[in-house]
């Protein structure tokens, strides 16, 4: 974290936020490119909506994040939650309504296309959750995916601890033997047995409680859990399905960007990724992102301000 640089004033600064389902950066230059803020904090409370509320919360995270006496000539929220253009407008008229006015408010997956340095692709997320986002010719934004933890984002963290839960529970009820999955997973979540297992995961169905096991699922893969390695490469088919849809609904590009902690810490689900697309879609490369998304909102403040 770069703490907000007070040494000299800070009129009409570049703004970028990228705002997920567990942090929020922000990063802010002057005019001429000077970095005055590159700040990461807990986004635990956000919500898109309402979006008064919502411009409240990134309101106070800017006044935290810049400089004391800052103001703010451009600035590009990117954000879990926006992936229906009303919200999104909504969203950016409460900003306009709190003196923002060059500003606008896209999907977080959106950011990863402008932070890879591409005006054009598809994006995707394999983070907290999963999500995948296009722009078509008319430059119409859209998402695919992203219906939360509980009953989508597959490729996500905690998407990806629900099913290998399911998978070992399964496993387990048809009297196979452990090909250590479920003892990866009693370890991780600290519980006896099988029966604990699913109490652990049940009794608290949130994020927080299912994304940090995530890591044991492919420690498993890797010691030769064939349960946990269809875990995975079922999350792979699943983000390639998301460009799948993404395509058939117009999205242009020829590059695939692929940003979020799951899937650029996770080279097995990275390569899953990447021999899918080969195979489906030949045309397109694939960008794991090695920028923060918050680059990318940064980046398309500048194009508010050009």
């Amino acid at each position: 974290m770069t703490p907000p640089d007070d040494s000299f004033p800070h009129e009409g600064l570049i703004v970028g936020m990228d705002v997920g389902g567990t942090k929020a950066a922000v990063r802010a230059t002057t005019r001429d490119g000077v970095r005055v803020a590159d700040v990461v904090m807990s986004s635990a409370e956000w919500d898109a909506e309402p979006a008064d509320a919502a411009a409240a919360w990134l309101a106070d995270v800017l006044l935290r994040a810049l400089p004391t006496g800052s103001t703010i000539g451009a600035l590009v929220v990117g954000a879990q939650g926006l992936d229906n253009p009303d919200v999104a407008r909504d969203l950016e008229q409460a900003l306009v309504q709190r003196g923002h006015h060059q500003v606008r408010c896209v999907n977080d997956a959106a950011l990863l296309v402008p932070a890879a340095g591409l005006d054009q692709g598809l994006g995707l997320i394999a983070g907290t959750g999963a999500i995948g986002t296009g722009t078509d010719a008319a430059e119409r934004s859209f998402v695919t995916g992203g219906w939360g933890w509980v009953i989508g984002d597959e490729a996500g963290a905690a998407g990806l601890v629900r099913e290998a839960t399911k998978a070992a529970l399964l496993a387990h009820d048809d009297g196979e033997p452990d090909d250590g999955l479920l003892q990866a997973l009693l370890a991780d979540f600290g519980v006896a047995d099988a029966e604990r297992l699913a109490r652990a995961v049940n009794d608290d169905p949130t994020m927080a409680n299912w994304a940090p096991h995530a890591a044991a699922v492919f420690h498993a893969a890797d010691r030769g859990s064939a349960l946990a390695a269809e875990v995975i490469r079922a999350g792979a088919a699943h983000l390639v399905r998301l460009i799948d849809q993404l395509r058939r609904r117009g999205a242009v590009g020829d590059a695939v960007v692929a940003a979020g902690g799951v899937i650029t810490a996770q080279p097995r689900l990275a390569d899953g990724v990447r021999e899918l697309l080969a195979e489906r879609h030949p045309d397109l490369r694939f960008v794991l992102l090695d920028q923060p998304p918050v680059a990318g909102a940064w980046f398309l403040a500048n194009r508010l301000v050009a």
